[in-house]
């Protein structure tokens, strides 16, 4: 294949997830029904917090954030699949496709930090009640969102202008149904050595930090809920743990079932219906979690439901 400079590069193709002109319109409203439901859900997990006083606290304020992530996670990967299948096109611009690699990069950098955020809070609230509005203040929170985003814009510009270096061939296919960093760097003809080291270091820092300090906190809340002499305190402070835990085993889960899979397969396409697993479900399912788990969100739920204009219809 023929080497072309990064800068001669126009556009890549997007494979998707099929090929079969007859499963198009089956993708297409599957998507846009799963992209709805993830924007419907997030929002009014958002909406629900925001309006009632009683969820004005550290976990949903994290919660929220989280709700926002997924939101941005699903819309830099779905909508621009959605054209494509609904223009019958595969192309997307090279700008777009390191836009797409930096923004997915991102949005699940950030969603890793929350979550690991959101079990620190657990647990304070379980380890340490006594001092845990001192601890869980209103400014350390605000910092620990701050911290994670730029953490995860740094992570995502600096993969960005890293590919920006390469030098890609005139075969530009990428069978995913989005820019993944990992298949753009498949695709370069240039020395990707730097890329991948890269890669793996920061993975394995951002990636691996977060989810320990996960474990590590849910370590020490089981031990704790375990000293608790009642039942009902043990049940009580399992419960205020269900949905997270949910989350983190969805989140984690699914990350790593796509990088098992890719690991053991050699089918570029059936890894891409697996990252379906991570990019998309994951946020579509949180809001329901979420609010069928937790009975301060149900009622939060129920409150903005009946007061919307709708439910006067």
């Amino acid at each position: 294949m023929k080497p072309e400079n990064q800068s001669g590069v126009s556009e890549f193709l997007l494979l998707g997830l099929s090929e079969d002109p007859e499963l198009q319109p089956l993708l297409f409203g599957l998507f846009l029904s799963m992209y709805l439901v993830t924007v419907l859900g997030n929002l009014l997990i958002i909406l629900a917090v925001s309006s009632d006083s009683h969820l004005h606290t550290p976990m949903y304020f994290f919660l929220s954030n989280l709700s926002l992530a997924d939101i941005s996670f699903s819309t830099s990967t779905v909508p621009r699949m959605l054209v494509n299948i609904q223009r019958q096109s595969k192309t997307i611009s090279y700008a777009g496709c390191l836009t797409q690699v930096c923004f997915v990069l991102i949005f699940a950098g950030l969603e890793n930090f929350l979550l690991a955020a959101m079990a620190y809070d657990r647990y304070v609230a379980i380890c340490h009640p006594l001092r845990y509005t001192v601890i869980m203040n209103p400014r350390l929170c605000v910092l620990l969102i701050l911290l994670s985003l730029t953490i995860s814009i740094a992570d995502g510009l600096l993969h960005s202008l890293m590919v920006l270096r390469l030098s890609f061939c005139t075969d530009l296919e990428i069978p995913h149904f989005f820019c993944e960093l990992d298949q753009v760097i498949k695709l370069a003809c240039s020395d990707t050595l730097i890329n991948n080291i890269l890669v793996y270091v920061v993975t394995s820092v951002l990636g691996g930090v977060p989810l320990l300090g996960i474990i590590y906190s849910y370590i020490k809340i089981v031990f704790s809920i375990l000293r608790m002499p009642s039942s009902g305190g043990k049940h009580k402070a399992f419960s205020t743990c269900g949905s997270h835990l949910s989350v983190v085993s969805l989140f984690y889960g699914t990350a790593f079932g796509v990088y098992i899979s890719s690991a053991v397969t050699d089918s570029t396409r059936k890894t891409a219906v697996a990252s379906v697993m991570y990019t998309v479900v994951p946020q579509m399912l949180n809001p329901f979690i979420y609010s069928l788990r937790n009975r301060d969100m149900k009622e939060a739920l129920r409150k903005l439901i009946g007061t919307s204009p709708f439910s006067r219809l």
